[in-house]
């Protein structure tokens, strides 16, 4: 949930504020609601959210036929979309379905907004998620991507029928898009498009306020939705026509920081890209290793497959700057860099 929402916690009992920390930790571009009227209440609600989450979720693979310890080991690393395990086969290690698709719930649960965790469970309803437009958007574009890719592994001939390939493809999308980067099948190895339509979508990461990594489904949206208002302006110049989001009007300060964040992520993507290919990498897997750790997802393409045992010392520094800023939000480390930071 990240140190310095844990942090927040504290501070409030030393005399210092927590909401800049918040705002500065908090992914996507609404920084500025807030769960409860203080921000330490705030801070408690999201680690109970996140504490009870992994509970549930020890319990689940426990139950699914899991060792405890396993368990334990594998459910830190869901909800946290973090994808280690304690195998180096990763999910495959345990050959068993019902484990998949109880891992495939958990890494959504830790893909959407831990907010709407807190608030379904304050309101004892499920019609928060259905009410949210991040969370509807996330979802339908997930079962897309999922019978896309499952379609095409059985048109390929990769899987036999549908019923061979709706589980891998479940796993491998939904483990890719929430930037967890658990495998079951070497994803490299698919045919077709598929490889690097899955590098892609880690881009798109989960929902604003998740563990996930990535751009964030919400900026996503945004996006998407200047670029139709900028088509209907060209057709009807004099035409007012808001960005909306669940039905409220974006400003045009949050529109502008979303721009600059796209900007500011192609950016950052195209030159640590650049830098790896200058080290000798191949441009496959140094694009696919930058999308990997850059996204904190994990896996990638060529070279980087499986491990990043083959890179050269040089890559392995520009893949963990890559690492600390895709972790740390862009918008962070790049302030640090910014000279009038540090004479203020």
């Amino acid at each position: 949930m990240g140190v310095v929402v844990l942090a927040m916690a504290v501070l409030p009992m030393m005399g210092l504020g927590g909401m800049e920390l918040y705002r500065a930790e908090t992914p996507g571009p609404l920084k500025d609601e807030k769960l409860t009227p203080r921000i330490m209440q705030t801070a408690r609600a999201l680690w109970l959210v996140y504490m009870g989450l992994n509970l549930a979720c020890i319990l689940a693979y426990w139950a699914g036929g899991m060792g405890l310890f396993d368990a334990v080991c594998h459910a830190f690393s869901t909800v946290a979309t973090g994808g280690f395990g304690n195998y180096d086969d990763s999910f495959a290690h345990f050959h068993s379905p019902l484990l998949e698709w109880t891992a495939c719930v958990f890494m959504i649960l830790g893909g959407l907004n831990f907010a709407l965790h807190f608030l379904a469970f304050r309101r004892r309803s499920l019609r928060v998620y259905a009410r949210d437009g991040e969370t509807r958007y996330f979802l339908a574009f997930v079962v897309l991507l999922v019978a896309v890719t499952g379609g095409e592994l059985v048109a390929s001939g990769f899987k036999n029928d549908w019923f061979e390939a709706i589980r891998p493809a479940a796993f491998q999308v939904i483990s890719i898009i929430t930037t967890t980067g658990f495998t079951t099948e070497s994803f490299s190895q698919w045919p077709s498009f598929l490889p690097l339509l899955l590098i892609y979508i880690s881009f798109i990461g989960g929902a604003a306020g998740s563990t996930a990594g990535g751009v964030k489904v919400l900026r996503v949206m945004l996006v998407m939705r200047q670029a139709v208002r900028e088509l209907n302006r060209m057709v009807h110049p004099r035409a007012v026509v808001p960005v909306l989001i669940n039905g409220r009007p974006v400003s045009e300060r949050v529109m502008a920081g979303v721009w600059a964040f796209f900007a500011l992520y192609t950016f950052t993507t195209t030159m640590l890209t650049l830098l790896l290919v200058a080290t000798g990498v191949d441009i496959v897997s140094a694009f696919s290793a930058v999308a990997a750790c850059l996204n904190v997802m994990g896996p990638g393409l060529g070279l980087v497959s499986s491990h990043m045992i083959a890179l050269n010392d040089g890559a392995i520094w520009v893949l963990s700057a890559a690492m600390l800023i895709g972790r740390l939000e862009i918008f962070t480390v790049f302030v640090l860099l910014t000279p009038g930071f540090w004479r203020d």
